[in-house]
């Protein structure tokens, strides 16, 4: 359970190494505002403007905390971006295990499996926070990647760097400890390091969810979790703040 993310020299160091509601259906307005902006100078298209109106095949949603938007096998029909508000993807394994995949910010996308040919979702997608986003449907979506260069570069440049964070993943779960990658997982919450986004808290994320998010248990994450905070690499204020300090422990051998 979609974000444009470009670490400066140190910060790139730092990514190598509910009862939900029910689902609500997304209902798609009728009519299409003109795809440049009216009285706009300029007759190029407006990639920002698209993205935060609604028109035929695109609609805004809004969604309250802990609130799902979508469940894991439901049909894939909509290409999703995140306006306001932060959610997380989980994936519940044959097990019955759930763990989380990713936590979604502001200008992210998600959903976009439908557009490889995906004929379900493959996660569920949870408001962490009140959300609002734009769905678009699968078919305008092909649409606008063919006819508007300026958004499909956009859309590419996203995936791109979704595609290296997944990898980044998985480097770090094969060869570093539950301490790094615990300190990695604050520091990328924290957007710390990356271009034009100041770092800022933590969203509410619990000592559970972090630990799924980094294949760890609680307890271990509980322990450094005190850890931190004792070294003063965070703090707790009703949010959790990360101190850049953090970093040592990611750069420590």
């Amino acid at each position: 359970m979609f974000f444009f993310r470009q670490f400066s020299e140190a910060g790139s160091m730092v990514r190598s190494h509910m009862t939900p509601a029910p689902a609500r259906r997304i209902s798609v307005k009728a009519s299409r505002p003109p795809l440049r902006r009216a009285n706009s100078q300029s007759s190029s298209f407006d990639v920002n403007w698209f993205l935060e109106s609604t028109g035929l095949g695109r609609t805004v949603g809004k969604f309250r905390a802990r609130e799902t938007i979508f469940r894991q096998g439901d049909p894939a029909k909509h290409v999703m971006y995140l306006q306001e508000g932060r959610v997380k993807l989980t994936v519940v394994g044959g097990t019955g295990k759930e763990a989380v995949v990713a936590i979604l910010g502001p200008g992210d996308f998600l959903g976009e499996g439908c557009l490889a040919g995906q004929s379900n979702c493959v996660t569920t997608a949870t408001a962490i926070t009140p959300v609002r986003m734009l769905a678009i449907e699968k078919s305008e979506m092909v649409r606008m990647l063919h006819r508007e260069h300026e958004f499909s570069d956009r859309f590419i440049v996203f995936m791109l760097a979704r595609n290296i964070r997944v990898e980044e993943d998985l480097v770090d779960q094969l060869f570093n400890s539950t301490e790094k990658r615990l300190a990695r997982m604050l520091l990328l919450l924290a957007h710390y390091g990356e271009r034009g986004r100041p770092q800022e808290a933590l969203p509410k994320v619990s000592q559970e969810m972090l630990a799924e998010m980094i294949g760890a248990t609680r307890p271990r994450v509980n322990f450094f979790m005190n850890k931190f905070r004792k070294l003063g690499f965070i703090r707790y204020n009703g949010e959790i703040h990360v101190n850049k300090t953090l970093l040592t422990v990611v750069l420590h051998p």
